[in-house]
């Protein structure tokens, strides 16, 4: 009986014990932010950025909470310092700040000019982690401009959300090596009709193919337009293609861009190819198996070109 209650004892010390812990825990402070859209603009795809403007507001309880000076955000190449309003609603402390920030963006420019991209602003408090304090966001009151923030595009799946960023560092502090960070997201996916932009860039390439496949329609003896005009073509097409790379980021990927630049560079290749096979059969008195390749040769070439450009576009828009 003796050792029945040795153990009862020990196991409600240990209950009580873990009760006391619970009730000593530390319970992070919240704080309730929200963001509301101006504008999104300037956005620049060559050196990887945009600028955005947006209000931002906190309500908290805790009085060390200073949001004007401990306020960061990571992903952003500059920001402004931000009109501030200080107030209080609801015996809280509530503050509001007007924002404008250069945000870093690594731009997805695979189907470019049909490219759908994603936006993200991620707001943190520079002093205090997630022990301390924890964002909640403002659902309902987070909205965007829905006529002027953004020229060009549509804005898509605009929301907030709270999440955690973690620094695997104790900036310092050996005793600690790891922190996390409570973070407020603002995250939208922008698309835009992009078929007016798509003639704009490309009417130089397409221009250039129609001039090199004029060379069909004169004589297989003709040299000079049979040759002259493909090349020139080419050379329009390659100024084309450095006209569009100069305004996009340098990437490793084949994008739309190169895909459709390269279907061109090498159909005005198959051009001279059919103007080099026809003079040489003409030179060797074989005029009419000359004209016949020269008229078989024009159709592969006109309706591959049209064929492997509406697949790509259309793999693009998908």
């Amino acid at each position: 009986m003796l050792k029945y209650l040795l153990v009862f004892s020990f196991t409600l010390t240990a209950m009580l014990a873990h009760g006391q812990d619970d009730s000593t825990r530390h319970v992070p402070d919240t704080v309730k932010v929200g963001a509301y859209v101006i504008s999104v603009h300037d956005i620049n795809f060559h050196d990887k950025e945009y600028t955005i403007r947006f209000w931002l507001w906190f309500v908290y309880d805790n009085a060390r909470f200073d949001f004007s000076k401990q306020l960061d955000i990571p992903n952003a190449k500059e920001i402004e310092p931000p009109e501030i309003i200080v107030d209080s609603v609801d015996g809280k402390a509530w503050a509001i700040m007007k924002m404008k920030c250069t945000m870093k963006e690594r731009w997805d420019v695979q189907d470019f000019p049909f490219d759908k991209q994603h936006l993200k602003v991620q707001i943190e408090n520079t002093l205090f982690d997630n022990k301390s304090l924890v964002f909640v966001p403002d659902q309902q009151g987070s909205k965007f401009d829905e006529k002027e923030a953004i020229d060009g595009w549509t804005i898509l799946n605009f929301h907030v959300a709270s999440k955690e960023n973690d620094y695997e560092t104790g900036f310092g502090d050996a005793s600690n090596t790891y922190q996390v960070f409570s973070t407020f997201n603002i995250e939208m996916d922008i698309e835009r009709n992009a078929w007016g932009l798509f003639m704009k860039i490309f009417i130089g390439m397409y221009i250039a193919f129609l001039i090199a496949i004029v060379s069909f329609t004169p004589h297989p003896s003709e040299l000079e337009p049979r040759f002259g005009l493909p090349v020139g073509g080419l050379f329009a097409a390659v100024g084309n293609k450095y006209i569009i790379d100069s305004v996009l980021p340098e990437s490793s990927t084949f994008t739309l861009v190169d895909t459709l630049h390269a279907f061109t560079f090498f159909a005005i290749f198959m051009t001279l190819v059919v103007s080099a096979v026809t003079l040489k059969l003409h030179d060797n008195d074989k005029m009419e198996l000359a004209l016949r390749i020269n008229r078989i040769g024009s159709r592969i070439v006109v309706v591959s070109y049209i064929a492997a450009n509406l697949i790509a576009i259309g793999l693009a828009l998908r």
